[in-house]
């Protein structure tokens, strides 16, 4: 049997992709295949200037700060007309501790909390699915509801474990919660394995950022093929709540696939008091 590449993409031309963090890396590479599949493509990026330096010239570029929940607010009165799909791809990983605009631990608030945000707000415009980008690092991480902001202590590589747990959590409660609204829209979860894009040199830590280039170089796949989950989550016939990733040894690398997620990332309390607590802190509630 044939394993998946992105040449058996065949059924998205015509179709309204909104894909957050595309100016560069597996979010990048995503962008420009679809757009070459016919696509419609609008890339939501804090740099609007760097992504149409690397981007396709039939792309959409909007600016979208995923760390301010005011600019969140404003790309997303942007989108009038129906889109078929949201990838949820834009994250940071290990990055010192910082805050943002309305005080989130940095982490958190860009790859769950704005995530969230956006895609409440959208979410009437959907028509198809949402995918959302987690990690392999869900493994080690654990909602820590007492601190979920890191206000008390940071770990870097905890938080961001966290953070990725929350992809596969909110993706749980929203598919639950489509399902329960008899929605067409599926949500669905993916993880690239190891790709070389800059997401691993933003620690701060010059011994981390060297052995992460050291890495990238000898074990890790392109950002090209580190989108190919992605694109497989897009294009094909997924069932909701579906977590996509890499086939290879340890899910570092390979075709698409579907995989399995730790159990912290099924327990379905945690995803319904993490879901309350999301809208309680971004104040979007969401309409179903």
């Amino acid at each position: 049997m044939n394993k998946w590449t992105p040449e058996n993409i065949t059924t998205i031309a015509g179709k309204s992709i909104v894909i957050t963090g595309a100016s560069s890396g597996i979010g990048m590479a995503a962008a420009n295949t679809l757009a070459r599949k016919g696509a419609h493509v609008i890339a939501a990026v804090r740099n609007p200037l760097k992504a149409s330096k690397v981007l396709n010239r039939d792309i959409e570029i909007r600016r979208l700060d995923l760390t301010d929940l005011r600019s969140i607010s404003e790309f997303a009165s942007t989108i009038n007309d129906q889109i078929d799909i949201l990838l949820n791809n834009a994250g940071i990983m290990a990055v010192p501790l910082g805050r943002t605009a309305q005080g989130f631990e940095l982490q958190m608030g860009t790859n769950h909390f704005g995530h969230f945000a956006l895609t409440g707000l959208l979410l009437d415009k959907i028509s198809d699915r949402v995918v959302t980008v987690s990690s392999t690092a869900h493994r080690m991480g654990k909602i820590n509801f007492d601190d979920i902001n890191s206000n008390k202590k940071y770990s870097r590589w905890l938080v961001y474990g966290q953070s990725k747990l929350a992809n596969l959590l909110f993706t749980l409660q929203l598919d639950k919660n489509l399902k329960a609204a008899n929605s067409k829209v599926r949500a669905i979860a993916v993880h690239p394995g190891y790709s070389n894009t800059a997401l691993q040199s933003k620690t701060g830590k010059r011994v981390q950022d060297k052995f992460m280039e050291f890495a990238n170089k000898r074990i890790a796949q392109s950002e090209e093929q580190g989108s190919w989950p992605s694109l497989f989550a897009i294009c094909e016939d997924v069932p909701g709540n579906s977590f996509i990733g890499p086939d290879g040894f340890g899910e570092i690398k390979g075709h698409p696939t579907f995989v399995k997620r730790s159990k912290r990332a099924q327990d379905e309390k945690v995803a319904l008091k993490l879901w309350q607590v999301s809208e309680e802190l971004t104040r979007v509630k969401y309409s179903l």
